[in-house]
């Protein structure tokens, strides 16, 4: 039997299972990766409705990550929720300290699907996030999301210079037009579009963490990155179309 490979996911509990952590290793298993996870926060939300965010100690973070560098190799980790910039630089110079050459996917969820949001002064800490785009292999902010990150710029501009640091996969499923079409854009200056292919799928609660898991997932199991990204585009589609609810189904 082949060995799967070991990823890694530091994000936020969501107790309906939709988003977060556990939809990450729900979608490690599928792909055939092995995964381990570390708790950024633990939330009082369902499929709808967030009520609040009770965030882990970067120490205890930090301890976690350390036993499981202890025992086992791991080469690829996705990031998802964290209470500021600046706890999330102190974490990646941990991981390259554990592995120089892990390769880290960036999730930067700033706000809940219910409009929760998880950094409230981003200004105050950027010069943090600029550190972090030097060292991680890429991010994979969407529409709401890339805005936000610099307000003083438009998409344009963002992308320009978030791509200067490092690969970015811009999620379309918050487009206003073209809905569902990604963009990924690399740290050699390459852009390719990646269209939709199913209809008939509806929207889910933490797709984008599901997009940024298999990317990983597939980084891990030897894809290069364009492939990596195709393929987790298909199986986010699948996942969004296996019901019409707003918690997707993962097929093993």
């Amino acid at each position: 039997m082949k060995k799967r490979p070991n990823v890694l996911t530091i994000a936020g509990f969501d107790p309906s299972s939709g988003a977060g952590l556990s939809a990450d290793i729900k979608t490690f298993e599928a792909l055939k990766c092995y995964g381990f996870a570390v708790c950024t926060a633990n939330t009082i939300q369902n499929d709808t409705d967030f009520e609040e965010c009770i965030w882990i100690d970067k120490e205890v973070m930090k301890s976690q990550i350390s036993i499981l560098f202890k025992k086992f190799k791991i080469d690829f980790v996705k990031i998802g929720i964290v209470q500021n910039w600046e706890i999330l630089y102190e974490i990646v110079d941990f991981l390259l300290k554990k592995n120089s050459k892990i390769k880290i996917v960036l999730d930067p969820v700033l706000r809940s699907s219910s409009s929760y949001d998880f950094h409230s002064s981003i200004k105050n800490d950027n010069h943090y996030f600029e550190e972090v785009l030097q060292k991680i292999y890429l991010i994979t902010p969407n529409y709401e999301e890339i805005g936000r990150l610099y307000p003083d710029k438009n998409i344009k501009e963002t992308i320009n210079h978030i791509s200067g640091y490092t690969n970015l996969l811009l999620k379309g499923g918050h487009r206003k037009e073209m809905v569902g079409k990604d963009e990924l854009y690399t740290k050699k200056g390459n852009c390719f579009t990646l269209n939709p292919k199913r209809n008939r799928i509806t929207e889910k609660h933490g797709s984008g963490c599901i997009l940024s898991s298999a990317v990983t997932a597939y980084l891990a199991l030897g894809f290069p990155l364009l492939k990596a990204c195709f393929r987790a585009k298909r199986y986010t589609e699948n996942v969004l179309s296996s019901n019409k609810t707003l918690l997707g189904y993962h097929r093993i």
